[in-house]
């Protein structure tokens, strides 16, 4: 197993109607450092929540530049809408576009959301659910249509599931020192000040060489099952993270850096 910590960033909620003053700032430095992140895009944006700017007419062209450059591009649900209370395998928050629905309909959604980006000349690299919410039926639809890897869970190193799925662990919400593992950081940028910017910008500096990108962890582990060591971290840090007591949290940032 590799030693030392690789972060992959993963930018959320990139819509047309995002918020383009702070992300004009966020491509610059992520371009000035020479990354390629996983930027999860929402085909069909129906959430007033991430309706800040004017929308962008030439978004779908950046999207497809972006894929160009070497980004890799995430299916972010469909319509980031959410139906359901549940909060599927993951548990992080009590509302899902996907958990609890049947499985007919999580195929007709993520079918949708396919046909958009073929429509818009954009392969789909990734599965990002919206809230981190989904069943172990958005996982058999998966297997059947794609996307075949999945941006999320709370494992140290990637691995292959029982149904041939490509799970890229998801622990972060910020840049953090971490132990060996492969440590995907999910960033929200709508909400981001000034004061944000600029840590972002200084943490790139810091981390930036162990910051890889979704093909090279793909390429490094590629066929690797789940063992039964993925399975108790993940349930260790996955309640860690979960739980509002301190002291569970606190446990949790000591298993990343472990």
């Amino acid at each position: 197993m590799p030693t030392g910590p690789r972060f992959l960033l993963r930018f959320d909620d990139i819509c047309p109607t995002m918020n383009w003053s702070v992300w004009r700032e966020v491509e610059a430095a992520v371009l000035d450092a020479g990354i390629s992140p996983l930027i999860a895009v929402v085909p069909d944006n129906r959430d007033p929540v991430l309706q800040v700017d004017a929308p962008a007419v030439d978004f779908w062209d950046r999207v497809r530049g972006w894929q160009a450059r070497g980004w890799s591009i995430a299916l972010h649900g469909y319509q980031h809408r959410y139906l359901t209370k549940k909060s599927g395998l993951i548990g992080l928050n009590r509302f899902s576009e996907f958990a609890g629905l049947p499985e007919p309909v999580q195929a007709e959604k993520i079918r949708a959301g396919l046909a958009v980006f073929e429509r818009e000349r954009v392969r789909a690299d990734a599965w990002i659910a919206p809230a981190h919410s989904f069943d172990r039926a958005t996982l058999r639809v998966l297997a059947r249509h794609g996307p075949h890897v999945i941006s999320d869970g709370f494992a140290r190193w990637p691995f292959v599931d029982g149904l041939g799925l490509f799970w890229v662990p998801q622990q972060l919400w910020w840049f953090a020192p971490c132990g060996s593992g492969v440590w995907s950081i999910c960033l929200h940028c709508n909400p981001w000040t000034r004061q944000d910017i600029e840590r972002f910008r200084r943490d790139l500096t810091v981390y930036r060489s162990s910051i890889s990108s979704l093909p090279e962890v793909l390429l490094q582990f590629q066929g690797r099952q789940r063992a039964l060591a993925d399975i108790l971290y993940a349930a260790v840090y996955g309640r860690a993270m979960r739980s509002r007591n301190g002291v569970v949290r606190r446990l949790g940032s000591i298993l990343c850096r472990k």
